[in-house]
């Protein structure tokens, strides 16, 4: 039999009993649209994900206070802090395979304005700061290095901070009070939004890190952390061990010690982040498919009552020169023509649903192009292999007993 006859009579056949086709497909248009929609928000959620991270900075290092142990008992990371400026000012000196190093100095307080106040946070930082975060100023300018050395009170407002101490007002040029010290306002930093951990990365305001230790923290106070950035994602394996030989040396740590200091790398936390949201992207994805399960069934199920139908008429087929391959080819054909169709009015229901919600949710949806060929062509996966017995047992019925059937 040729395969356009094929397709014909089974497309004759799907259409024959519209009701019963119907809630045949409902398990495979349910459970593809379901593996879409479950899909599109894991990646959604994966790309929104990099999109945080990579709003931290670029190919971004980070140097922490390490750990320390006391009567055998390990205090935690960050209890042992030795960090200092002449460490982040050694380390740019010295390292050959970074393209930027700032200290961050950490501080809170209650910043000013002409009509409210707002408290945040304080981040004392050199203008390397800039490239490492790949952070732009919407307004204004950033504070340049003559700035640093002369320890000048300017200070550029974050995104959040700016909507709130000067509403509808561009803040550049005017004064604003951080703790007891005036400061002149030099520029707005582009908003970022939240980083993955859900904080508000606008809510801040960066000033020089020397009037940040001269002003407001003390002049020996220890690094909150230190911040480094390399030329290429593939330097920064290099940039680590050079930054930690760096490091040790600054703080004297012999042979065999281990380090008072942490070193993360942003694809550390890119990693990490990935593979939890991948997991739960398969996860809900499994639990979607069982419903491509249940309709595998069903569509077994109707298939085994078309045979029971068209016993007679397999019968007559095969008196006038069908063979069994024929019949079997002819039933599984059937089958997959009904769970493709299904998988098909499944994926416009899964991007449809995908979009719904995202417009009510507000949660990031994005639906890769694999996911459309993986998602019909495992239903059509499904039409044969739970047609497959049905179609069997149609060949494998005796001519004269079909014909004897009533």
């Amino acid at each position: 039999m040729k395969q356009g006859t094929m397709l014909t009579l089974a497309w004759q056949s799907v259409l024959k009993n519209k009701m019963r086709t119907l809630l045949t497909m409902l398990g495979i248009v349910i459970g593809v649209g379901a593996v879409i929609v479950m899909v599109a928000v894991g990646q959604g959620a994966r790309s929104k994900i990099e999109q945080q991270i990579n709003s931290l900075g670029t190919n971004l290092i980070i140097i922490t206070p390490g750990t320390i142990n006391q009567g055998g008992v390990n205090q935690g990371a960050g209890t042992f802090n030795r960090l200092t400026v002449e460490d982040a000012e050694k380390l740019k000196r010295e390292a050959t395979t970074v393209a930027g190093v700032t200290p961050i100095v950490f501080s809170h307080a209650q910043v000013i304005g002409p009509q409210s106040n707002w408290h945040t946070m304080i981040n004392g930082v050199s203008t390397d700061f800039f490239t490492i975060r790949n952070w732009q100023v919407s307004t204004g300018v950033p504070f340049s290095d003559d700035d640093v050395r002369a320890r000048r009170k300017v200070v550029i407002l974050g995104a959040t901070v700016a909507k709130n101490l000067f509403p509808g007002v561009d803040p550049v040029g005017s004064t604003v009070q951080v703790g007891h010290n005036p400061f002149t306002v030099v520029g707005v930093l582009a908003a970022k939004g939240q980083n993955a951990n859900g904080q508000d990365q606008d809510d801040l305001i960066v000033l020089p890190y020397t009037t940040a230790q001269s002003r407001l923290a003390g002049r020996w106070v220890h690094l909150g952390m230190i911040l480094a950035s390399t030329y290429s994602t593939r330097d920064i394996p290099a940039a680590e061990q050079d930054l930690a030989g760096i490091m040790r040396e600054a703080h004297r740590i012999g042979s065999g010690e281990p380090d008072d200091f942490t070193i993360r790398n942003q694809t550390d936390i890119a990693q990490a982040a990935e593979s939890t949201t991948k997991v739960m992207s398969w996860l809900l994805a499994a639990i979607a498919s069982v419903s491509l399960l249940v309709g595998g069934i069903g569509i077994m199920n109707i298939m085994l009552v078309s045979v029971t139908e068209r016993t007679r008429e397999i019968g007559i087929r095969m008196a006038v020169g069908a063979r069994g391959s024929d019949v079997l080819t002819q039933f599984l054909v059937e089958a997959i023509v009904l769970s493709v169709l299904g998988g098909i009015i499944g994926l416009i229901a899964g991007y449809a649903g995908a979009d719904l919600l995202r417009h009510f949710t507000g949660w990031s949806t994005d639906t890769p192009p694999q996911a459309v060929g993986i998602a019909v062509g495992f239903s059509g996966a499904v039409g044969m292999f739970f047609g497959f017995y049905p179609a069997r047992k149609a060949a494998a019925l005796n001519p004269i007993d079909a014909l004897r059937y009533e």
